[in-house]
């Protein structure tokens, strides 16, 4: 959605305050303004977008500057900003772009009265009951309890997961570093492919496979397991030769095998009864093979949790501007609840 239109009120009846909401990443940075929320279909309205290449600007500051001098209408005083990379207290780090910078310093030096700055997987749990079903892919059925926990994860240039946990007294967004814990082995295929990562690899991390460069270490695996030599492939080179290839076939086909296990392990360990989204850079392009893999029989396949886990809905989000929608609903759920 695209149009803009007045002040609507929020679901305690007070009206809507506008919200500058950005998606800062190591390509591009991404600005809008959220102009109010329709409670009716449960949507935040985006308007004013406009995308930089990062690379354009010496720091985040030149960027957020240069976009709030061309909004064509008054300033909002809210943001939310959602960027790859660590958040510590106030202190912001864009690990593929070099920016840096204090939370606190933007919010005095724009006049913002509200600020906040996370994560963007974060801002992706934050998204996930705004999320609009028919716009996304369903990849596992199942029925997500009301009012329970979400969890969201995806693979891009690294592993990245959150959860929306959610209970009778509110909700939070929990960040953490799931891409960093060590990878298991579930298969005998599985395994081998471990000892032949473990060879070039110290610590087989989930995304050390689950990542762009993981897709490389993973034919780099595949070769040596099935005998074949391998050669020195791109995440890129893998898929567009896997119709030729039989080692890039096979690592694709067992990228989306084995992150089935992965993505049950991580639905155990949020309790994410209220279903798990999987986004990030790379799966989302793999829709088909997605479906057609071993991706729910692994997800379910949890020991005397199997039914735990069968029960939970995983989704495939392929909908656009999920940072922004989730920026947005940050502040969104902090004013539902003052």
């Amino acid at each position: 959605m695209s149009q803009t239109t007045p002040h609507s009120s929020n679901d305690t009846g007070q009206a809507f305050e506008p919200i500058v909401v950005a998606d800062i990443g190591g390509t591009n940075a991404r600005f809008a303004v959220v102009t109010h929320y329709e409670s009716s279909n449960n949507q935040f309205v985006i308007s004013h977008q406009s995308t930089y290449p990062s690379a354009e600007f010496p720091s985040f500051e030149t960027a957020i500057s240069r976009y709030l001098n061309e909004l064509p209408i008054a300033k909002p005083t809210r943001a939310c900003l959602a960027v790859a990379g660590p958040v510590k207290a106030q202190q912001v780090y864009l690990t593929n772009l070099g920016w840096q910078f204090n939370s606190q310093d933007i919010k005095q030096q724009f006049g913002f009265n509200e600020l906040a700055v996370i994560n963007d997987f974060a801002a992706f749990a934050y998204a996930a009951p705004y999320l609009d079903p028919k716009q996304n892919i369903e990849i596992k059925s199942g029925q997500a309890q009301a009012g329970a926990n979400i969890a969201v994860m995806g693979p891009g240039t690294g592993f990245g997961a959150a959860c929306l946990a959610r209970d009778i007294n509110g909700s939070a967004v929990m960040s953490c570093e799931a891409g960093h814990i060590s990878l298991a082995a579930v298969t005998e295929l599985d395994q081998q492919l471990l000892v032949a990562l473990k060879q070039e690899i110290a610590h087989v991390s989930v995304e050390e496979v689950f990542s762009g460069r993981g897709l490389a270490h993973l034919y780099q695996a595949m070769a040596k397991v099935k005998g074949h030599t391998a050669e020195r492939l791109s995440a890129a080179q893998i898929s567009e030769r896997a119709s030729e290839c039989e080692i890039c076939d096979a690592t694709l086909n067992h990228f989306c095998d084995w992150i089935g296990s992965v993505a049950g392990d991580l639905s155990l360990t949020f309790g994410a009864l209220g279903g798990v989204f999987i986004g990030g850079g790379i799966l989302p392009r793999m829709a088909e093979r997605l479906k057609s893999s071993q991706f729910v029989e692994r997800f379910v396949t949890k020991g005397p949790m199997s039914q735990y886990a069968g029960q939970i809905p995983v989704t495939l989000v392929v909908q656009e501007n999920i940072p922004l929608i989730g920026a947005a609903a940050c502040l969104h759920e902090r004013a539902s609840i003052r």
